[in-house]
Formats: C-alpha cells, structure tokens, sequence
C-alpha cells in the first residue's frame, strides 16, 4: 500500500494563486504516488473567524470546486470536509490534555497572526490550541508525510512531538509494571514526516509572501481585467524612476512572479532588458500577464463546469467523507484501547 498524505487548507475565503502554485499543484503530483486525504478545513477557520462563521460553507464549497478544476481527481484522492468527521474533535480534545502549554505558546505563527489581525480578538482557546487541532487531522490518518511550506514546518515538528508524547504516555505493552529503559514502545500514532513543497513560498504582489493578510493576491479565478489590473500597477525597482533608467531585476518585485510563470527566454529578456534599459516596466509586465492569464483559463472555465453541476460535487464530498470516517473510527479505536477509555470495566 502507498505511503499516505494527509493536507488541508483553511476555508477562509478565494483561493489565490499562491495557493495554487504553493499547494494545489504539489497534490497534482502527490496523487499520482501517495494515497492522498485532502481536506477543508472548515474548523480551523473558526480560529479566527469565529464572529462571523455564515460565510464559511460557501467558501468550502468554491473552494472543493477550484481543487476539482485544477485537476484534483476524487478517483485517486479523497476530498472530506473536517467538520463532518467529528472524530477529529474527539481526538483534538484527547491531544489536548497531553500538551503541554509552552508548546503552543512557542509556536512562531501564534504571535505572527496575533500582529497580522490586530482587528479580531485572537485571545481565544480555540487559537491558542489550533494546532493540536492540526495534529489531530494528521494523526488520525497515520500520514507519513504531511507536504507544507517553509513557514510551516515548526507546526509539523510540534505534531510529533505529540504523537511522541502520546506513544510514551500510552504505547506500552504493560502498563500494570513501573517503566523500564529497555521496554518496547509500540506506535500507536507515527510521527509524521515533513515534505516540503517545491514552491514553498509564492510572491504576492508587493514582494512579500501572498497572503489575504497582507491584501497582495491574485484570486485563482480572478476576471482578467482585474489581474492585468492589478499587475500594471505592481511597484518595481526604484532606481527605475524614468524609462531610460536601468534596473536590477532582483529588486523589482515582478522579478519572482517572472521566476515562477517565465521561461528561460523570458527570463534572459527581462534580465538583459531591464539592467540595459532596452526595455520598460510596463513592457515585462504584459510579458507575465499573458503568462498568468493562459494558467488561469481553462481552470476558470472547468470552474463553471462544476458550479453548474452541484450534485457532482456534493457526491464526490460525501464519498470522501465515508472514506475519511473509516479510517478515523479505526484510528480512534486503538487511541481509546491504548488510554483506557473504553466506557466502563469488560
């Protein structure tokens, strides 16, 4: 049987193409290889948009659509929504009592996102918890790999440390006997592997990372008017005040979207180009529009095609739900025997 991935994103609003190119199209390959549970995460979107939650099963619908349209294949991945395995919550509930406090405090994007939604009271359990939340979805699937982006390797590092503490706590084969060092220690929850994406961190408009948070995106089925739009007006190397000026690409912004979407031809224009003044901004602007809008497309037009057909999508949720749930009553099968709560004395 082939390693499983488990991976999910938050319903938090429209995909992006940071999302696109930083997830969706590293799970195009990892269907191919793995045995893949993909999920949207409607409960993590509650972390921080708990005062207004109404938009929330909109969002994983559109979302569950644009997966489908880049081609994520329900025949060789399983699509579930979290919130309808709510062993997840059973599970989360269970890690909970086992982690330490320290652990989530230290946990780089706690503060991060504290400092990026200043407007919405995060001081909240259910944030300062949230990735016991996410050991839980991974966890409960025995993943081997868990594929993440740079920014996200310290939340899978803290999911072993949890399965490690649960194994410790509850993989033994005596628990009637004091420890020894020598004794065996069975796994009952593997520690998950980190797989980091080939496009770790996508370039959002301003140079920084794209992130709603830092309102930098191109929506995944954005109007083409807005994207080209919204590219003209990117800000590029300041030493480029005139036409005439020369630049240095590696200063300019545009430069990392040109990395991703050019190829080499492109590339060598820009570069000669730009350090020669042989060409303008606006002219290796059109040169990545055109480039940006040919990806964006066919997928806008099978966006269409699944949004005219809601039944589809519905059926192809529901049978990842039951695949999801299968294996999570499983899982939580053999946490309950290895804790001991099994109701009452047999």
């Amino acid at each position: 049987m082939a390693s499983r991935i488990l991976s999910g994103m938050r319903t938090t609003g429209e995909l992006h193409l940071g999302h696109y190119h930083g997830v969706l199209k590293n799970w195009l390959e990892l269907q191919q290889q793995y045995d893949c549970f993909f999920f949207a995460a409607d409960w993590h979107a509650l972390t921080t948009d708990y005062e207004h939650p109404y938009h929330i099963p909109q969002y994983t619908f559109d979302m569950i659509v644009d997966w489908l349209a880049v081609g994520i294949d329900p025949k060789r991945a399983n699509i579930f929504i979290q919130s309808q395995v709510p062993l997840h919550a059973e599970l989360h509930l269970l890690l909970s009592m086992i982690t330490p406090l320290g652990w989530l405090e230290r946990v780089p994007t706690y503060k991060d996102q504290q400092q990026q939604l200043k407007d919405r009271d995060l001081s909240t359990y259910g944030f300062l918890g949230y990735p016991v939340l996410q050991a839980a979805d991974i966890l409960m699937y025995k993943a081997s790999r868990v594929p993440v982006g740079a920014d996200q390797v310290p939340h899978v590092e803290l999911v072993r440390e949890i399965a490690r503490r649960f194994n410790y706590l509850y993989g033994r084969v005596d628990r009637t006997q004091k420890r020894s060092p020598e004794e065996h220690i069975h796994i009952i929850l593997p520690e998950p592997e980190v797989m980091l994406t080939k496009c770790p961190i996508f370039p959002g408009l301003d140079g920084r990372k794209m992130s709603k948070s830092y309102h930098n995106t191109i929506g995944l089925r954005e109007d083409s008017k807005s994207v080209e739009k919204k590219l003209l007006i990117m800000p590029t190397d300041p030493a480029r005040v005139k036409r005439a000026d020369p630049g240095d690409p590696e200063k300019c912004p545009v430069w990392p979207l040109h990395k991703v979407y050019s190829d080499d031809s492109v590339k060598e224009w820009v570069q000669k180009g730009c350090r020669s003044a042989g060409i303008g901004c606006i002219e290796c602007k059109r040169a990545l529009i055109d480039k940006v809008l040919q990806e964006q497309a066919p997928i806008c037009e099978r966006v269409l095609e699944f949004e005219q057909n809601p039944a589809l999508v519905h059926s192809i949720i529901e049978k990842g739900c039951e695949a999801a749930r299968a294996v999570a009553e499983k899982t939580m099968c053999e946490v309950r025997e290895a804790m001991g709560i099994t109701g009452y004395v047999k």
